[in-house]
């Protein structure tokens, strides 16, 4: 099956729709958390599964990280947000909300849920909003803590074969705080996304 296309201007189209989306998420994380958050320029590819582990820009293939994901769904187009976080920023993101217990893997899974809950709500809401569309949310699951990247990956591998993937990668400035986030469109929602896209471009 050959690998799925995206054109220049669906491209571009939907770097500044993500842009938008993400610089919406960053303000509630900096709120949250008082302090300045710096974005990266959205990464936009058609990638299979495989390919992911390797694209990441925040984190080291090699490092080890904790990983949330949320599908959604609304109007016709699937897909799924996925949070990845280098485990070296639990101890940073800890004091910067404030939290007081020990830092056992449950209480990372906690901070992990937090941090994820407002980027994903902020940035999907962004998205939908932009192409006026609803969407709904299913559950967020831990997709694993402390593995490497390919790992994690693996575990995500049988859902589908290749995808839109946007990525955009958050640091915390003057912490040691980075994640990578990704909104992963499925194949089969991309004609619609596409017509959309050609609308807002129109």
């Amino acid at each position: 099956m050959p690998l799925l296309q995206i054109n220049e201007d669906h491209r571009d189209a939907l770097q500044e729709i993500t842009n938008v989306a993400m610089g919406q998420a960053g303000d509630k994380l900096a709120r949250l958390l008082d302090t300045f958050v710096v974005l990266s320029i959205p990464h936009i590819e058609v990638m299979k599964p495989s390919d992911i582990a390797m694209a990441l820009h925040a984190i080291d293939s090699n490092q080890s990280v904790s990983g949330v994901c949320q599908g959604f769904i609304g109007g016709g187009i699937a897909g799924e947000a996925m949070l990845l976080f280098n485990d070296t920023s639990f101890a940073d993101l800890a004091k910067l909300l404030d939290y007081k217990e020990h830092l056992d893997e449950q209480a990372e899974r906690e901070l992990l849920m937090d941090t994820t809950n407002v980027l994903f709500g902020a940035c999907l809401q962004g998205i939908s909003e932009q192409i006026d569309m609803d969407f709904s949310f299913g559950s967020p699951t831990v997709l694993g803590q402390h593995q490497k990247v390919s790992d994690i990956f693996d575990m995500a591998n049988t859902k589908w074969e290749s995808a839109l993937v946007t990525e955009i990668s958050y640091e915390l400035e003057g912490y040691n705080v980075n994640c990578d986030l990704l909104i992963i469109m499925t194949a089969d929602s991309l004609d619609l996304l596409f017509k959309k896209l050609d609308y807002l471009i129109a």
